[in-house]
């Protein structure tokens, strides 16, 4: 669905008219391009220790246009605070208050991103207060930012460093037109595991990818991104579904599958149609889900057992399928989709809210059980996407849902999608038992 609003104030005269009456005034996000540079305008990389002179140096061989000092008025694409070597508190002060006197001279749709260590890895009650502390200090910055621009954060965490190769991966996604959407977060890099592509075009070259739910919205937005990717496909939907699904399946130039997947064999029928039709099978996207909501003193047995079904209990028997299969062992990449419901809750949907809360309490024990085999399991958030379902929420309260983030508009579904998809390549192989929202930093819930 389009957002009319946001197409009329991001040029003259609605722009004008917008900030002359106070009124929200989003801005046209930059979304990737097959083929676009990763960014244009100078990076300005600001540390003092050797992790941020890696980085610079990284990042020049990337043929980036790199400052490791600011031009006073010269338009900067991204700055980049390699924060990596903090001790105590008092140690923030300098290096955010220098980076602080380049912020206006950011480009529209510019990047902040923060490179540090988890609190969780310091047992010193002053090195965890700092690195906590940049966590506070990079949700606020985004709520500040303008024109687009994003602040997200990347901490690194059991050995990883600055140029491991899942640093590098979640530091491409967050300079890139992918992560548009994405403001106000962060990606532990808990392992010094990855493998940053050959052909940054087609990071999932040869790569077998299953994906649930495809046949339209969402699901379908991830099928052909991961097509785009470089990517063989097998979309997934049920029965009932069935015109639709052979439509993206002919787009993406990949097999359909109808199937229910709360069928008790559901995961080895997605493994025997994988391996039988393409010979492999690497990544498996949960993207199917329902909703059946109603508030919980009317809710019944059947519209609570039906979300639980279909949103969790089909993940959890599928991944078994998976885990217990020869045929999903080198490097195997699976990602959910959860949602922002699942962590700070929604009216009228207790039950699709458990059912995502329990997305992500999956994900988070998972991890380990797929790390033996070199694999990795992440989930994604979803907050207010431009969808089929959002369009026929009532007017008034869509607008309102659409204003509710840093950057006062809704996602498109490519925006979930291109997070699936790096959270799915080897670029993020040492990312695993994340929770990546895709929510535009939306101002209710964490």
């Amino acid at each position: 669905m389009t957002d009319k609003y946001t197409q009329f104030v991001s040029r003259a005269p609605g722009r004008d008219i917008a900030r002359k009456l106070g009124l929200p005034q989003p801005v046209v996000l930059r979304r990737h391009k097959p083929g676009q540079p990763l960014i244009t305008e100078p990076v300005l990389v600001q540390g003092t220790g050797t992790g941020a002179d890696e980085l610079a140096a990284t990042l020049l061989a990337w043929d980036l246009d790199v400052r490791r000092h600011a031009v006073p008025k010269e338009k900067l694409g991204a700055i980049i605070l390699v924060l990596d070597e903090l001790a105590r508190p008092e140690d923030l002060a300098r290096p955010v208050l220098t980076a602080a006197t380049s912020l206006r001279d950011l480009a529209p749709n510019a990047r902040v991103i923060t490179v540090s260590r988890a609190a969780s890895d310091s047992a010193d009650p002053a090195a965890a207060a700092a690195r906590q502390g940049v966590d506070g200090l990079v949700r606020s910055l985004a709520k500040e930012l303008r024109a687009g621009a994003t602040a997200n954060g990347i901490l690194l965490a059991g050995g990883a460093g600055t140029t491991s190769p899942s640093t590098l991966g979640a530091l491409r996604f967050f300079l890139s037109g992918r992560s548009a959407f994405v403001d106000g977060q962060f990606l532990t890099v808990s392992s010094a595991e990855g493998q940053l592509p050959a052909d940054a075009e087609k990071p999932l070259a040869g790569k077998v990818a299953v994906v649930t739910g495809a046949a339209r919205g969402i699901g379908a937005a991830i099928a052909r991104t991961l097509r785009r990717d470089g990517a063989t496909v097998v979309v997934v939907d049920i029965p009932a579904a069935g015109d639709h699904l052979a439509a993206v399946a002919n787009e993406v130039h990949g097999t359909a599958l109808q199937l229910d997947i709360t069928r008790e064999d559901a995961g080895e029928r997605i493994i025997e149609h994988a391996v039988e039709r393409h010979g492999r099978l690497d990544i498996v996207i949960h993207n199917a889900g329902i909703t059946r909501d109603k508030l919980l003193a009317n809710m019944d047995q059947s519209r609570w057992d039906s979300v639980i079904a279909v949103n969790i209990a089909a993940q959890l028997r599928i991944n078994e399928a998976l885990l217990a299969s020869e045929h999903f062992r080198n490097s195997p990449r699976i990602v959910s989709v959860a949602s922002t419901s699942g962590i700070a809750g929604n009216r009228g949907q207790t039950n699709y809210a458990a059912s995502k809360g329990g997305v992500m309490g999956m994900v988070r024990a998972t991890a380990p059980l797929l790390g033996v085999h070199g694999g990795s399991i992440n989930a994604v958030a979803p907050g207010f996407i431009e969808t089929e379902m959002t369009a026929k929420i009532p007017f008034a309260t869509r607008e309102i849902a659409r204003r509710l983030n840093s950057l006062q508009q809704g996602g498109k579904p490519g925006d979930v999608a291109e997070a699936i998809v790096f959270l799915a390549s080897d670029a993020a192989g040492g990312v695993s038992g994340e929770v990546l929202r895709v929510c535009g930093q939306n101002l209710v819930g964490a």
